[in-house]
């Protein structure tokens, strides 16, 4: 009477086997690198064509309209964007500090919130996430939000009116606390608490440097947000306090008004109804984009992991 065993795999052969299931067939590895492809182009190519139009002359836009191939290439939007450079570059001072503040101000603020409302101690837990919860749902309206930031905080015409009023988001709280509370053990918590330090150096010291994912990805969102504002600055600041808009609302006006430029006419050159104002426009829009596309790359490396995180806990 003869036994038969039951081959058992090797190492080797469960790990050739795993090689074997993760690999991708040529076919399907193609057809993914070629929409990844299609896609990449497609996002690319309007910025592409954004350049184009900027280094394209006035006269090649008006007469052939808005090409990839344009007859003559011109800087004369470029060069006009340098002679009004003490406008336009306070303009463009304006948003850099306007986005850094804000950023700041609401990466505090946010991180701390989370923080606070992901503690099972708090005692004021129930009534912040409430407190959190109803402006998700209800809002008190551009009205009421106009007068309590005028008339309350006495706000208009001043930096805060653009940078206040969205520091701190009740989406970005939520973030914030799941990943708290999915993502940081509370081993780690415990530790602090036993080596006696307070709440605010646990916070510093402990928390923040493993919260790098998820606050570079608020700071990325909040970044785009403040550098993209323009409606704080319609809202909150008249035209005789020109010195404190952002770039982005110089951008809108001339875009929707081609009198904004012949109003502010002592901060151009003479003639400036005469301006290539549509090349003009596209090269304030590189001048805009430009920035924040340069800053992208040092966020990329926690962009990925900061909306991931947090999502399945291990």
């Amino acid at each position: 009477m003869s036994t038969t065993t039951a081959h058992k795999p090797n190492i080797k052969e469960t790990a050739d086997g795993l090689v074997r299931f993760n690999q991708i067939k040529p076919f399907t590895n193609v057809m993914f690198s070629g929409l990844f492809i299609i896609l990449a182009l497609m996002t690319f190519l309007p910025v592409l064509f954004v350049m184009i139009i900027s280094i394209s002359s006035e006269a090649s836009v008006a007469n052939n309209g808005y090409s990839f191939f344009p007859e003559e290439l011109s800087l004369a939007s470029y060069a006009y964007l340098w002679e009004s450079r003490s406008y336009i570059g306070r303009a463009f001072l304006n948003s850099i500090g306007i986005t850094v503040a804000g950023t700041l101000l609401g990466l505090v603020l946010t991180s701390t919130l989370g923080y606070s409302l992901s503690r099972p101690n708090f005692y004021f837990k129930p009534l912040y996430t409430i407190m959190i919860i109803i402006p998700m749902l209800f809002s008190g309206g551009l009205v009421a939000r106009y007068m309590v930031n005028t008339q309350v905080y006495h706000l208009k015409n001043t930096y805060w009116s653009m940078i206040l009023p969205g520091a701190c988001s009740t989406f970005y709280v939520v973030i914030m606390r799941t990943f708290f509370q999915t993502t940081i053990p509370d081993s780690i918590i415990e530790s602090g608490k036993i080596d006696g330090a307070s709440q605010l150096r646990i916070f510093v010291q402990l928390v923040l440097p493993i919260s790098l994912p998820v606050i570079a990805t608020i700071g990325l969102f909040l970044t785009f947000n403040y550098w993209n504002a323009w409606y704080g600055a319609m809202l909150y600041v008249d035209s005789n306090h020109r010195t404190l808009y952002p770039l982005q609302y110089v951008l809108i006006s001339i875009e929707k008004n081609a009198s904004f430029m012949a109003m502010n006419e002592d901060h151009f050159m003479e003639g400036a109804m005469s301006l290539p104002t549509e090349t003009m426009r596209m090269a304030i829009v590189m001048v805009v984009v430009l920035p924040i596309a340069c800053s992208y790359p040092f966020f990329q490396r926690y962009f990925v992991g900061g909306l991931t995180v947090g999502a399945v806990k291990g």
